[in-house]
């Protein structure tokens, strides 16, 4: 009795933090994605130079940056081109859903690098427009940098590309984002 209780309870709590959850593993997604959930967009919010230089997973249904680089400008405290949001954001959001006959209730689900510089602050922007059921995925594509030892630096312990799930070195030009 003590088991049936505990696994409704357990049940009852999974439903409800699914409802407001708005994290994702990498597992999770490939395994909706594999279900081939009809109301379900999965993002790849990463400038398209990233991609080309770190990997790709073709599982993503298109790539819409959320923050683009913009090569004629230059910061200096960071040493890196400037990094501005891409003004079109929401709306090639909207655009790529009505392709597919899906609304603004729709599960979108973004993916950074990491998950933490674009993934996660792309869902609360699109949580803040009106998508109330976008996340985003945990660890992103590759997942953050060890902090110590002889691979610091180096992104290998999570993540989509270090779970095990598909990608590859190559683009897919039919879901890259092209200005």
């Amino acid at each position: 009795m003590k088991r049936l209780i505990a696994a409704a309870c357990f049940s009852l709590l999974s439903l409800t933090t699914q409802a407001g959850e708005i994290a994702i593993t990498a597992q999770e997604v490939y395994a909706k994605i594999q279900q081939a959930e009809p109301n379900l967009l999965f993002v790849d919010v990463r400038d398209p130079v990233e991609i080309m230089f770190v990997g790709f997973t073709d599982a993503v249904h298109v790539n819409v940056p959320y923050l683009l680089v913009d090569r004629s400008q230059w910061d200096a405290d960071r040493g890196t081109y400037r990094v501005t949001q891409n003004p079109a954001f929401l709306d090639q959001i909207r655009t790529e859903l009505e392709k597919r006959g899906m609304g603004q209730d729709s599960e979108i689900i973004t993916m950074c690098r990491s998950g933490s510089e674009r993934g996660k602050p792309s869902a609360d922007f699109l949580r803040a427009n009106g998508f109330a059921n976008a996340r985003y995925v945990i660890d992103g594509f590759q997942g953050p940098s060890r902090k110590d030892g002889p691979q610091a630096g180096m992104r290998l312990d999570s993540g989509w590309q270090n779970s095990g799930l598909p990608w590859s070195s190559k683009m897919n030009a039919e879901k890259m984002y092209r200005p």
